[in-house]
């Protein structure tokens, strides 16, 4: 059942519930025994419902909140050598970033602020900052070895979240874990692909043409 049928049941139960307890006022005042615990048992019951469509409401939502992926960056790879690649990144608002980089793969992490399913029904969802982009060596060797590209993907601010809530403890309640996460893919070809944020992380899927 859509979650705004759902709503509608709720309030209409609910609409149903002060009525009959109106009613149940009414005839408690008029001192009819059999109508006034009719009605008082309508009254409970259709709280009931109405109780039971909110719950299921809620339980849809904070679910369908949990699953929720949104698009951190499109990046499109073009080698320029071997163990060299461009790496261009769009960003969901249009901003084009464009890095030269060394090794065999591209390597981006990201700082991930995971909300309490509280928070989740109050709108908010899993948090992200992309932090960094780099080349990335397949063989340790090289790794260790070979030069290494870093670029930044943050940009600078006043407040960052990622801060505060290692430095103030009252966003604990709504705060369920702030963590980073990081996924890397070959640059050995051209290709293009999407880098997806959810509550589990950065997911990396190719595009599809």
């Amino acid at each position: 059942m859509p979650s705004n049928i759902l709503i509608i049941l709720t309030v209409f139960f609910a609409f149903l519930a002060l009525v009959f307890l109106m009613l149940t006022i009414r005839s408690s005042r008029k001192r009819k025994i059999m109508r006034t615990g009719r009605n008082l048992l309508v009254t409970l019951l259709m709280l009931s419902l109405s109780a039971l469509f909110g719950t299921i409401t809620i339980s849809i939502n904070g679910y369908e909140a949990f699953t929720k992926e949104e698009l951190a960056a499109t990046v499109i790879i073009t080698p320029i050598s071997k163990q060299k690649f461009n790496a261009q990144f769009i960003l969901p608002d249009g901003t084009r970033k464009h890095f030269e980089l060394a090794g065999d793969q591209l390597y981006v992490d990201a700082h991930i602020l995971k909300w309490k399913p509280i928070a989740n029904l109050l709108g908010l969802h899993t948090s992200y900052e992309l932090d960094r982009v780099s080349g990335r060596y397949a063989n340790l060797n090289d790794e260790r070895n070979k030069v290494h590209t870093h670029y930044s993907l943050s940009e600078d601010k006043i407040f960052d979240m990622f801060n505060l809530r290692q430095e103030f403890a009252f966003l604990s309640p709504l705060l369920d874990a702030e963590y980073g996460s990081a996924s890397f893919i070959n640059s050995n070809s051209s290709m293009e692909f999407k880098i997806m944020v959810s509550t589990t992380g950065l997911l990396i899927r190719k595009s599809k043409r």
